[in-house]
């Protein structure tokens, strides 16, 4: 935990977000050194005994807690602004998590999340990686991710069966274009819906036809027959500038 804590960056400046803290490890070594934490937390029992066992173990920082029993996916609200996101995030809906704090809670500059290493290794994948895809672009829109360590099975309790993986983020600005977020995601998902076949061919469905395809990709910029694991967050905008143009 303290690994972690210390390959995040966090400092005493720092409100950090942690999600899903379970019993308190991370919570307690984000606590020695940030500001305040402001813990999401689903389960009742777990939210309740957060406060008890930091009180217990770190009671001198007892006071820099703050807990929200929500599901960290509908959560829109927090006690405090994040500077920071920090967690070990729930591995079956780890990448959802992400994007919804990504995009609900803007101000957090930098993080660092576990996750599960295959996960980690997509979200961190670059274009033209054949693990390349929905997850990295998505979140490519909001921040750079990079691959920042490998975490054992061995270290929890009980032992999973899976190696994990942590992902640094660090915010930048989305690209510069006239079509929307939404719109954009809509794309990126048509495009890998059928990620073997050629962009005319993946896309005609989505804007109508092969050829309404090809126009809005030339007019991007995009060869019609690459496919879109070798395109960035800025052509896929692009693609999107153009098809809100034709329509």
């Amino acid at each position: 935990m303290r690994r972690i804590v210390a390959v995040s960056g966090v400092g005493p400046d720092d409100v950090v977000l942690e999600v899903g803290p379970g019993l308190g490890s991370l919570t307690l070594g984000l606590l020695e050194v940030a500001d305040r934490v402001v813990a999401v937390e689903i389960d009742e029992l777990l939210a309740g005994e957060l406060p008890r066992t930091v009180a217990e173990r770190l009671p001198d920082r007892a006071d820099r807690l703050d807990v929200v029993t929500a599901d960290a996916m509908r959560v829109t609200e927090l006690p405090a602004t994040p500077t920071a996101v920090v967690a070990n995030l729930p591995y079956n809906v780890a990448v959802p998590v992400l994007l919804h704090l990504l995009a609900t809670f803007p101000e957090w500059q930098r993080g660092l999340v576990m996750v599960q290493a295959e996960v980690a290794d997509r979200i961190s994948a670059a274009p033209g990686s054949k693990i390349y895809g929905i997850p990295s672009v998505k979140t490519a829109w909001y921040a750079e991710a990079s691959r920042a360590g490998s975490v054992s099975p061995t270290v929890f309790w009980p032992v999973p069966n899976v190696d994990s993986g942590l992902v640094a983020l660090r915010r930048r600005e989305p690209p510069a274009t006239t079509a929307s977020r939404e719109d954009v995601f809509a794309l990126v998902d048509a495009a890998f819906g059928q990620r073997r076949k050629m962009l005319r061919s993946a896309l005609s469905g989505f804007v109508g036809s092969s050829a309404a395809a090809v126009e809005a990709l030339e007019a991007a910029g995009v060869d019609p027959q690459a496919r879109g694991e070798v395109l960035d967050v800025t052509a896929f905008a692009r693609i999107a500038e153009q098809l809100g143009r034709t329509r």
